[in-house]
């Protein structure tokens, strides 16, 4: 799944060595999946904080937690150990990570980012706006801010009807309402004011 270099492996047995408990672990996830804010994290997991879909993966000495939901996100990712004078940097490199990857079957969260940064984005770009998911509530209601020219911006009621809330709820039919959190009493990069 992972490539994990002999340096990495090395150094990460080290760093795990260090923990009050042995059976210390580490979880590779990507935060943001899809989108061009996606980044990939390496965490230790500790007995118990593997989610239960998690993919175990044995490396030499110690097992890695692959979340399910990066897994096609972490295709051809390496992760390396480069030595410097400081002592050296873990890298890792997922080429996919950035890389849009939703069907039907994705989870809810993806699907919403895909329509937000490949078709929605590109369009408020224009206007020096975008939007973001804040969080997806317990009923499938997507909470969503606008920033750049979309803040405060006089027409975001318009946008968020018209273009937003439209677009979404017509692509994503699990979908059950949009949310704007954004304090939009903030004007002074507002498109129209």
């Amino acid at each position: 799944m992972i490539d994990i270099s002999e340096k990495a492996q090395a150094y990460l047995r080290d760093l795990l060595a260090k923990q009050d408990d042995d059976d210390v672990g580490i979880r590779v996830f990507v935060a943001q999946p899809g989108t061009p804010h996606a980044e990939t994290c390496i965490a230790y997991c500790r007995p118990g904080e593997a989610q239960d879909d998690d993919m175990p993966y044995e490396y030499d000495g110690f097992r890695a937690w692959i979340e399910a939901r990066s897994e096609s996100y972490l295709v051809d990712a390496v992760v390396d150990f480069q030595e410097d004078r400081m002592g050296g940097q873990l890298t890792i490199k997922a080429p996919n990570a950035r890389v849009p990857s939703v069907d039907e079957d994705s989870p809810l969260e993806d699907r919403i980012n895909y329509v937000l940064y490949n078709e929605i984005n590109p369009g408020l770009a224009a206007h020096g706006g975008m939007v973001t998911l804040v969080e997806l509530l317990e009923d499938n209601t997507a909470v969503l801010q606008f920033g750049g020219g979309c803040q405060g911006c006089a027409a975001v009621d318009i946008t968020l009807k018209q273009s937003v809330e439209s677009t979404l709820l017509a692509q994503i039919p699990d979908l059950s309402a949009i949310r704007d959190v954004t304090d939009h009493s903030v004007t002074e990069n507002a498109y129209y004011r």
